[in-house]
Formats: C-alpha cells, sequence, structure tokens
C-alpha cells in the first residue's frame, strides 16, 4: 500500500512527465508523439547513392577477388555462378547489343548507365532474403566482381567512392533520351477557356522516330 505522501510524489512525477510532453508537443515540426530523430538516426536511413557522380557512397573499398567469393555466398544460387541467371531470377551478365531486339536482354552490363547504381541496388535490396545486410566493403567487392563479369573493368580493379563514378558504363551514351515531342504549352482552366474553333494542331509526333506506325510486333496502326 501507498502512503499518502508516496502518492502525492508519483502524481507529481505525472505532471511533470505530462508537462514535458506538452512542451515538446508545442516544438515546431513535433506531432505529440515519439521523438525527434537524432542525426545518427537520420543517417543510418539516409542510404541513397547518386548515379551519374556516386555522391553518397560511404567509405570502404573491396576487390574483385574478394568479390568473386561474396558472391558465391550469396548471389550465384539465383544469378548463376557466371552471372547468367537461374530459373526466372534475372542474369547480370551478357546482353551486350540486344537493347533494339525483340526481346532485349536488360543485365548490368547492356543497360545499366552508372556504375553506383548497381552499389546502390545491392546494397539496398540483396541479398533477397535478406536485404541491407552486407558490409559496405563487401558491396563494393561485389559491385567491382560484377562489372568485371561483364567485361567493363580488370581483374586488379578495386572499387570505392572515388572509382567507381570513374567506370564508363557501355550504355551511358545511350541511356539518356530526349524527347523530341513539342510542349503543349496547355495551361488548365477552369472558365474563360479558349475557344475550340481556335485550337489547331500545329506538329504531330509522326517523323519524329517517338511512335512507330509499321514495325514492332505488336503495332497494329497504320500509316496515314
Amino acid at each position: 500500500m501507498f502512503s499518502s505522501r508516496k502518492r502525492a510524489l508519483l502524481l507529481c512525477a505525472g505532471m511533470i512527465a505530462a508537462g514535458g510532453t506538452l512542451a515538446r508537443a508545442a516544438e515546431p515540426g513535433f506531432y505529440g508523439y515519439g521523438d525527434q530523430p537524432t542525426p545518427a538516426q537520420i543517417t543510418g536511413w539516409n542510404i541513397d547513392v547518386r548515379g551519374d557522380d556516386g555522391a553518397g557512397l560511404p567509405p570502404g573499398k573491396g576487390t574483385v577477388q574478394r568479390g568473386s567469393e561474396v558472391y558465391a555466398e550469396q548471389c550465384a544460387a539465383c544469378h548463376g555462378i557466371f552471372g547468367e541467371g537461374e530459373g526466372r531470377f534475372p542474369k547480370l551478365v551478357g546482353g551486350a547489343g540486344t537493347l533494339r531486339d525483340d526481346r532485349p536482354e536488360l543485365t548490368v552490363g547492356s543497360y545499366w548507365p552508372f556504375a553506383p547504381t548497381l552499389w546502390d541496388y545491392i546494397n539496398r535490396a540483396m541479398p533477397m532474403p535478406a536485404p541491407h545486410t552486407l558490409s559496405a566493403d563487401d558491396v563494393y567487392a561485389l559491385t567491382a566482381y560484377i562489372l568485371h563479369l561483364n567485361d567493363i573493368v580488370a581483374s586488379e580493379f578495386v572499387a570505392d567512392r572515388d572509382s567507381l563514378p570513374k567506370v564508363k558504363m557501355p550504355n551511358r551514351d545511350n541511356f539518356i533520351w530526349i524527347d523530341p515531342r513539342p510542349d503543349t504549352m496547355a495551361r488548365p482552366c477552369m472558365n474563360a477557356c479558349a475557344d475550340p474553333r481556335d485550337i489547331k494542331i500545329m506538329s504531330t509526333a509522326e517523323g519524329r522516330d517517338v511512335t512507330p506506325r509499321t514495325t514492332g510486333p505488336l503495332d497494329t496502326m497504320q500509316p496515314k
């Protein structure tokens, strides 16, 4: 049984705690529950890596040799011993010259434009049963090994935050496409809109190599 003195002390403590919660709730950006994340907690979630310049890559490094060992342990069961793919799991190697085929092979070597993006994806999503469990060094090593399997880097290559952004991927210059279609300059409106009789088509996508009309296995459109 608590004495009246102990009950009073507990009541005071509860009021002080409630007052602290209300004070935090009054702070800008605080919604009355949980705690504001610390810089260390934010850093733990801020793991994205930019593809074109590698911004966000952490310290560490990995060799092709180490990557072959990690790959055999963590990746070969799904992606094949040499990146050829197993079952319905995707291929990582090959596909050069197939991007214009009816069934292109979109592998790391044939399609991906940036080497740091490979590091980012492995770090976020692999291995599939336990993503984001590999060390930064092992992710660097896997990245180096997969690039080597695609004949993009030599066997002596060491992947790190400085070397990866400098790797020139085979499809780098063909990946970014400038849309040739004209900007309609149309603006949404709810009243006093343009008279439909005054609207004219000034140009179309036809002849701009945007929408093929007579090619492709699923194309049913006919030329005008």
